[in-house]
């Protein structure tokens, strides 16, 4: 079966996001590099915009790799047991990951909430400190979603790239 051009887009949705984030941030250090280099003086918000584009990609980098069946797993104990027990302890896992990934999700989403509320602002640029922050609850969802799609994807069909 074939699928839509538009599936296989969601399917690389995270690394749209994660190439974006990327360019921003490979600009962004750029500048300040020369303009330190030419003007002996920095942008003091080139930090606070790298730190947290650091941090949203890692969170859409982990979705990617649980689409991947990549994320980071243990699996000494998993690994003696016969196959169809594997297969039950790989489901436990992902149940709790999606849990553990909704309730991160959630109290990104009162952190948000909580920064809205008090109007804190950022150090360097002086913007709602919740600009940063948006991505954060988003990325822990698609994390789940992803978590459960490398899971219902058999082994042979893991996209490799």
């Amino acid at each position: 079966m074939t699928r839509s051009p538009l599936f296989k887009h969601l399917d690389r949705l995270e690394e749209y996001i994660c190439s974006a984030i990327f360019l921003v941030m490979t600009l962004v250090g750029f500048a300040n590099v020369l303009v330190r280099y030419l003007t002996n003086f920095s942008f003091a918000a080139t930090q606070e915009i790298l730190l947290n584009g650091f941090l949203l990609l890692t969170v859409f980098g982990a979705a990617i790799a649980a689409r991947r069946s990549q994320h980071l797993a243990v699996t000494l104990f998993s690994d003696l047991l016969p196959a169809q027990a594997r297969r039950v302890m790989e489901w436990v896992a992902t149940v709790l990951g999606v849990i553990l990934l909704l309730l991160s999700a959630y109290y990104c989403i009162e952190m948000i909430n909580n920064q809205r509320a008090s109007g804190i602002t950022s150090p360097g640029l002086q913007v709602p400190s919740w600009y940063y922050s948006l991505g954060l609850p988003l990325g822990f969802l698609m994390i789940a979603l992803r978590l459960v799609q490398g899971t219902l994807t058999p082994r042979n069909e893991v996209p490799d790239v």
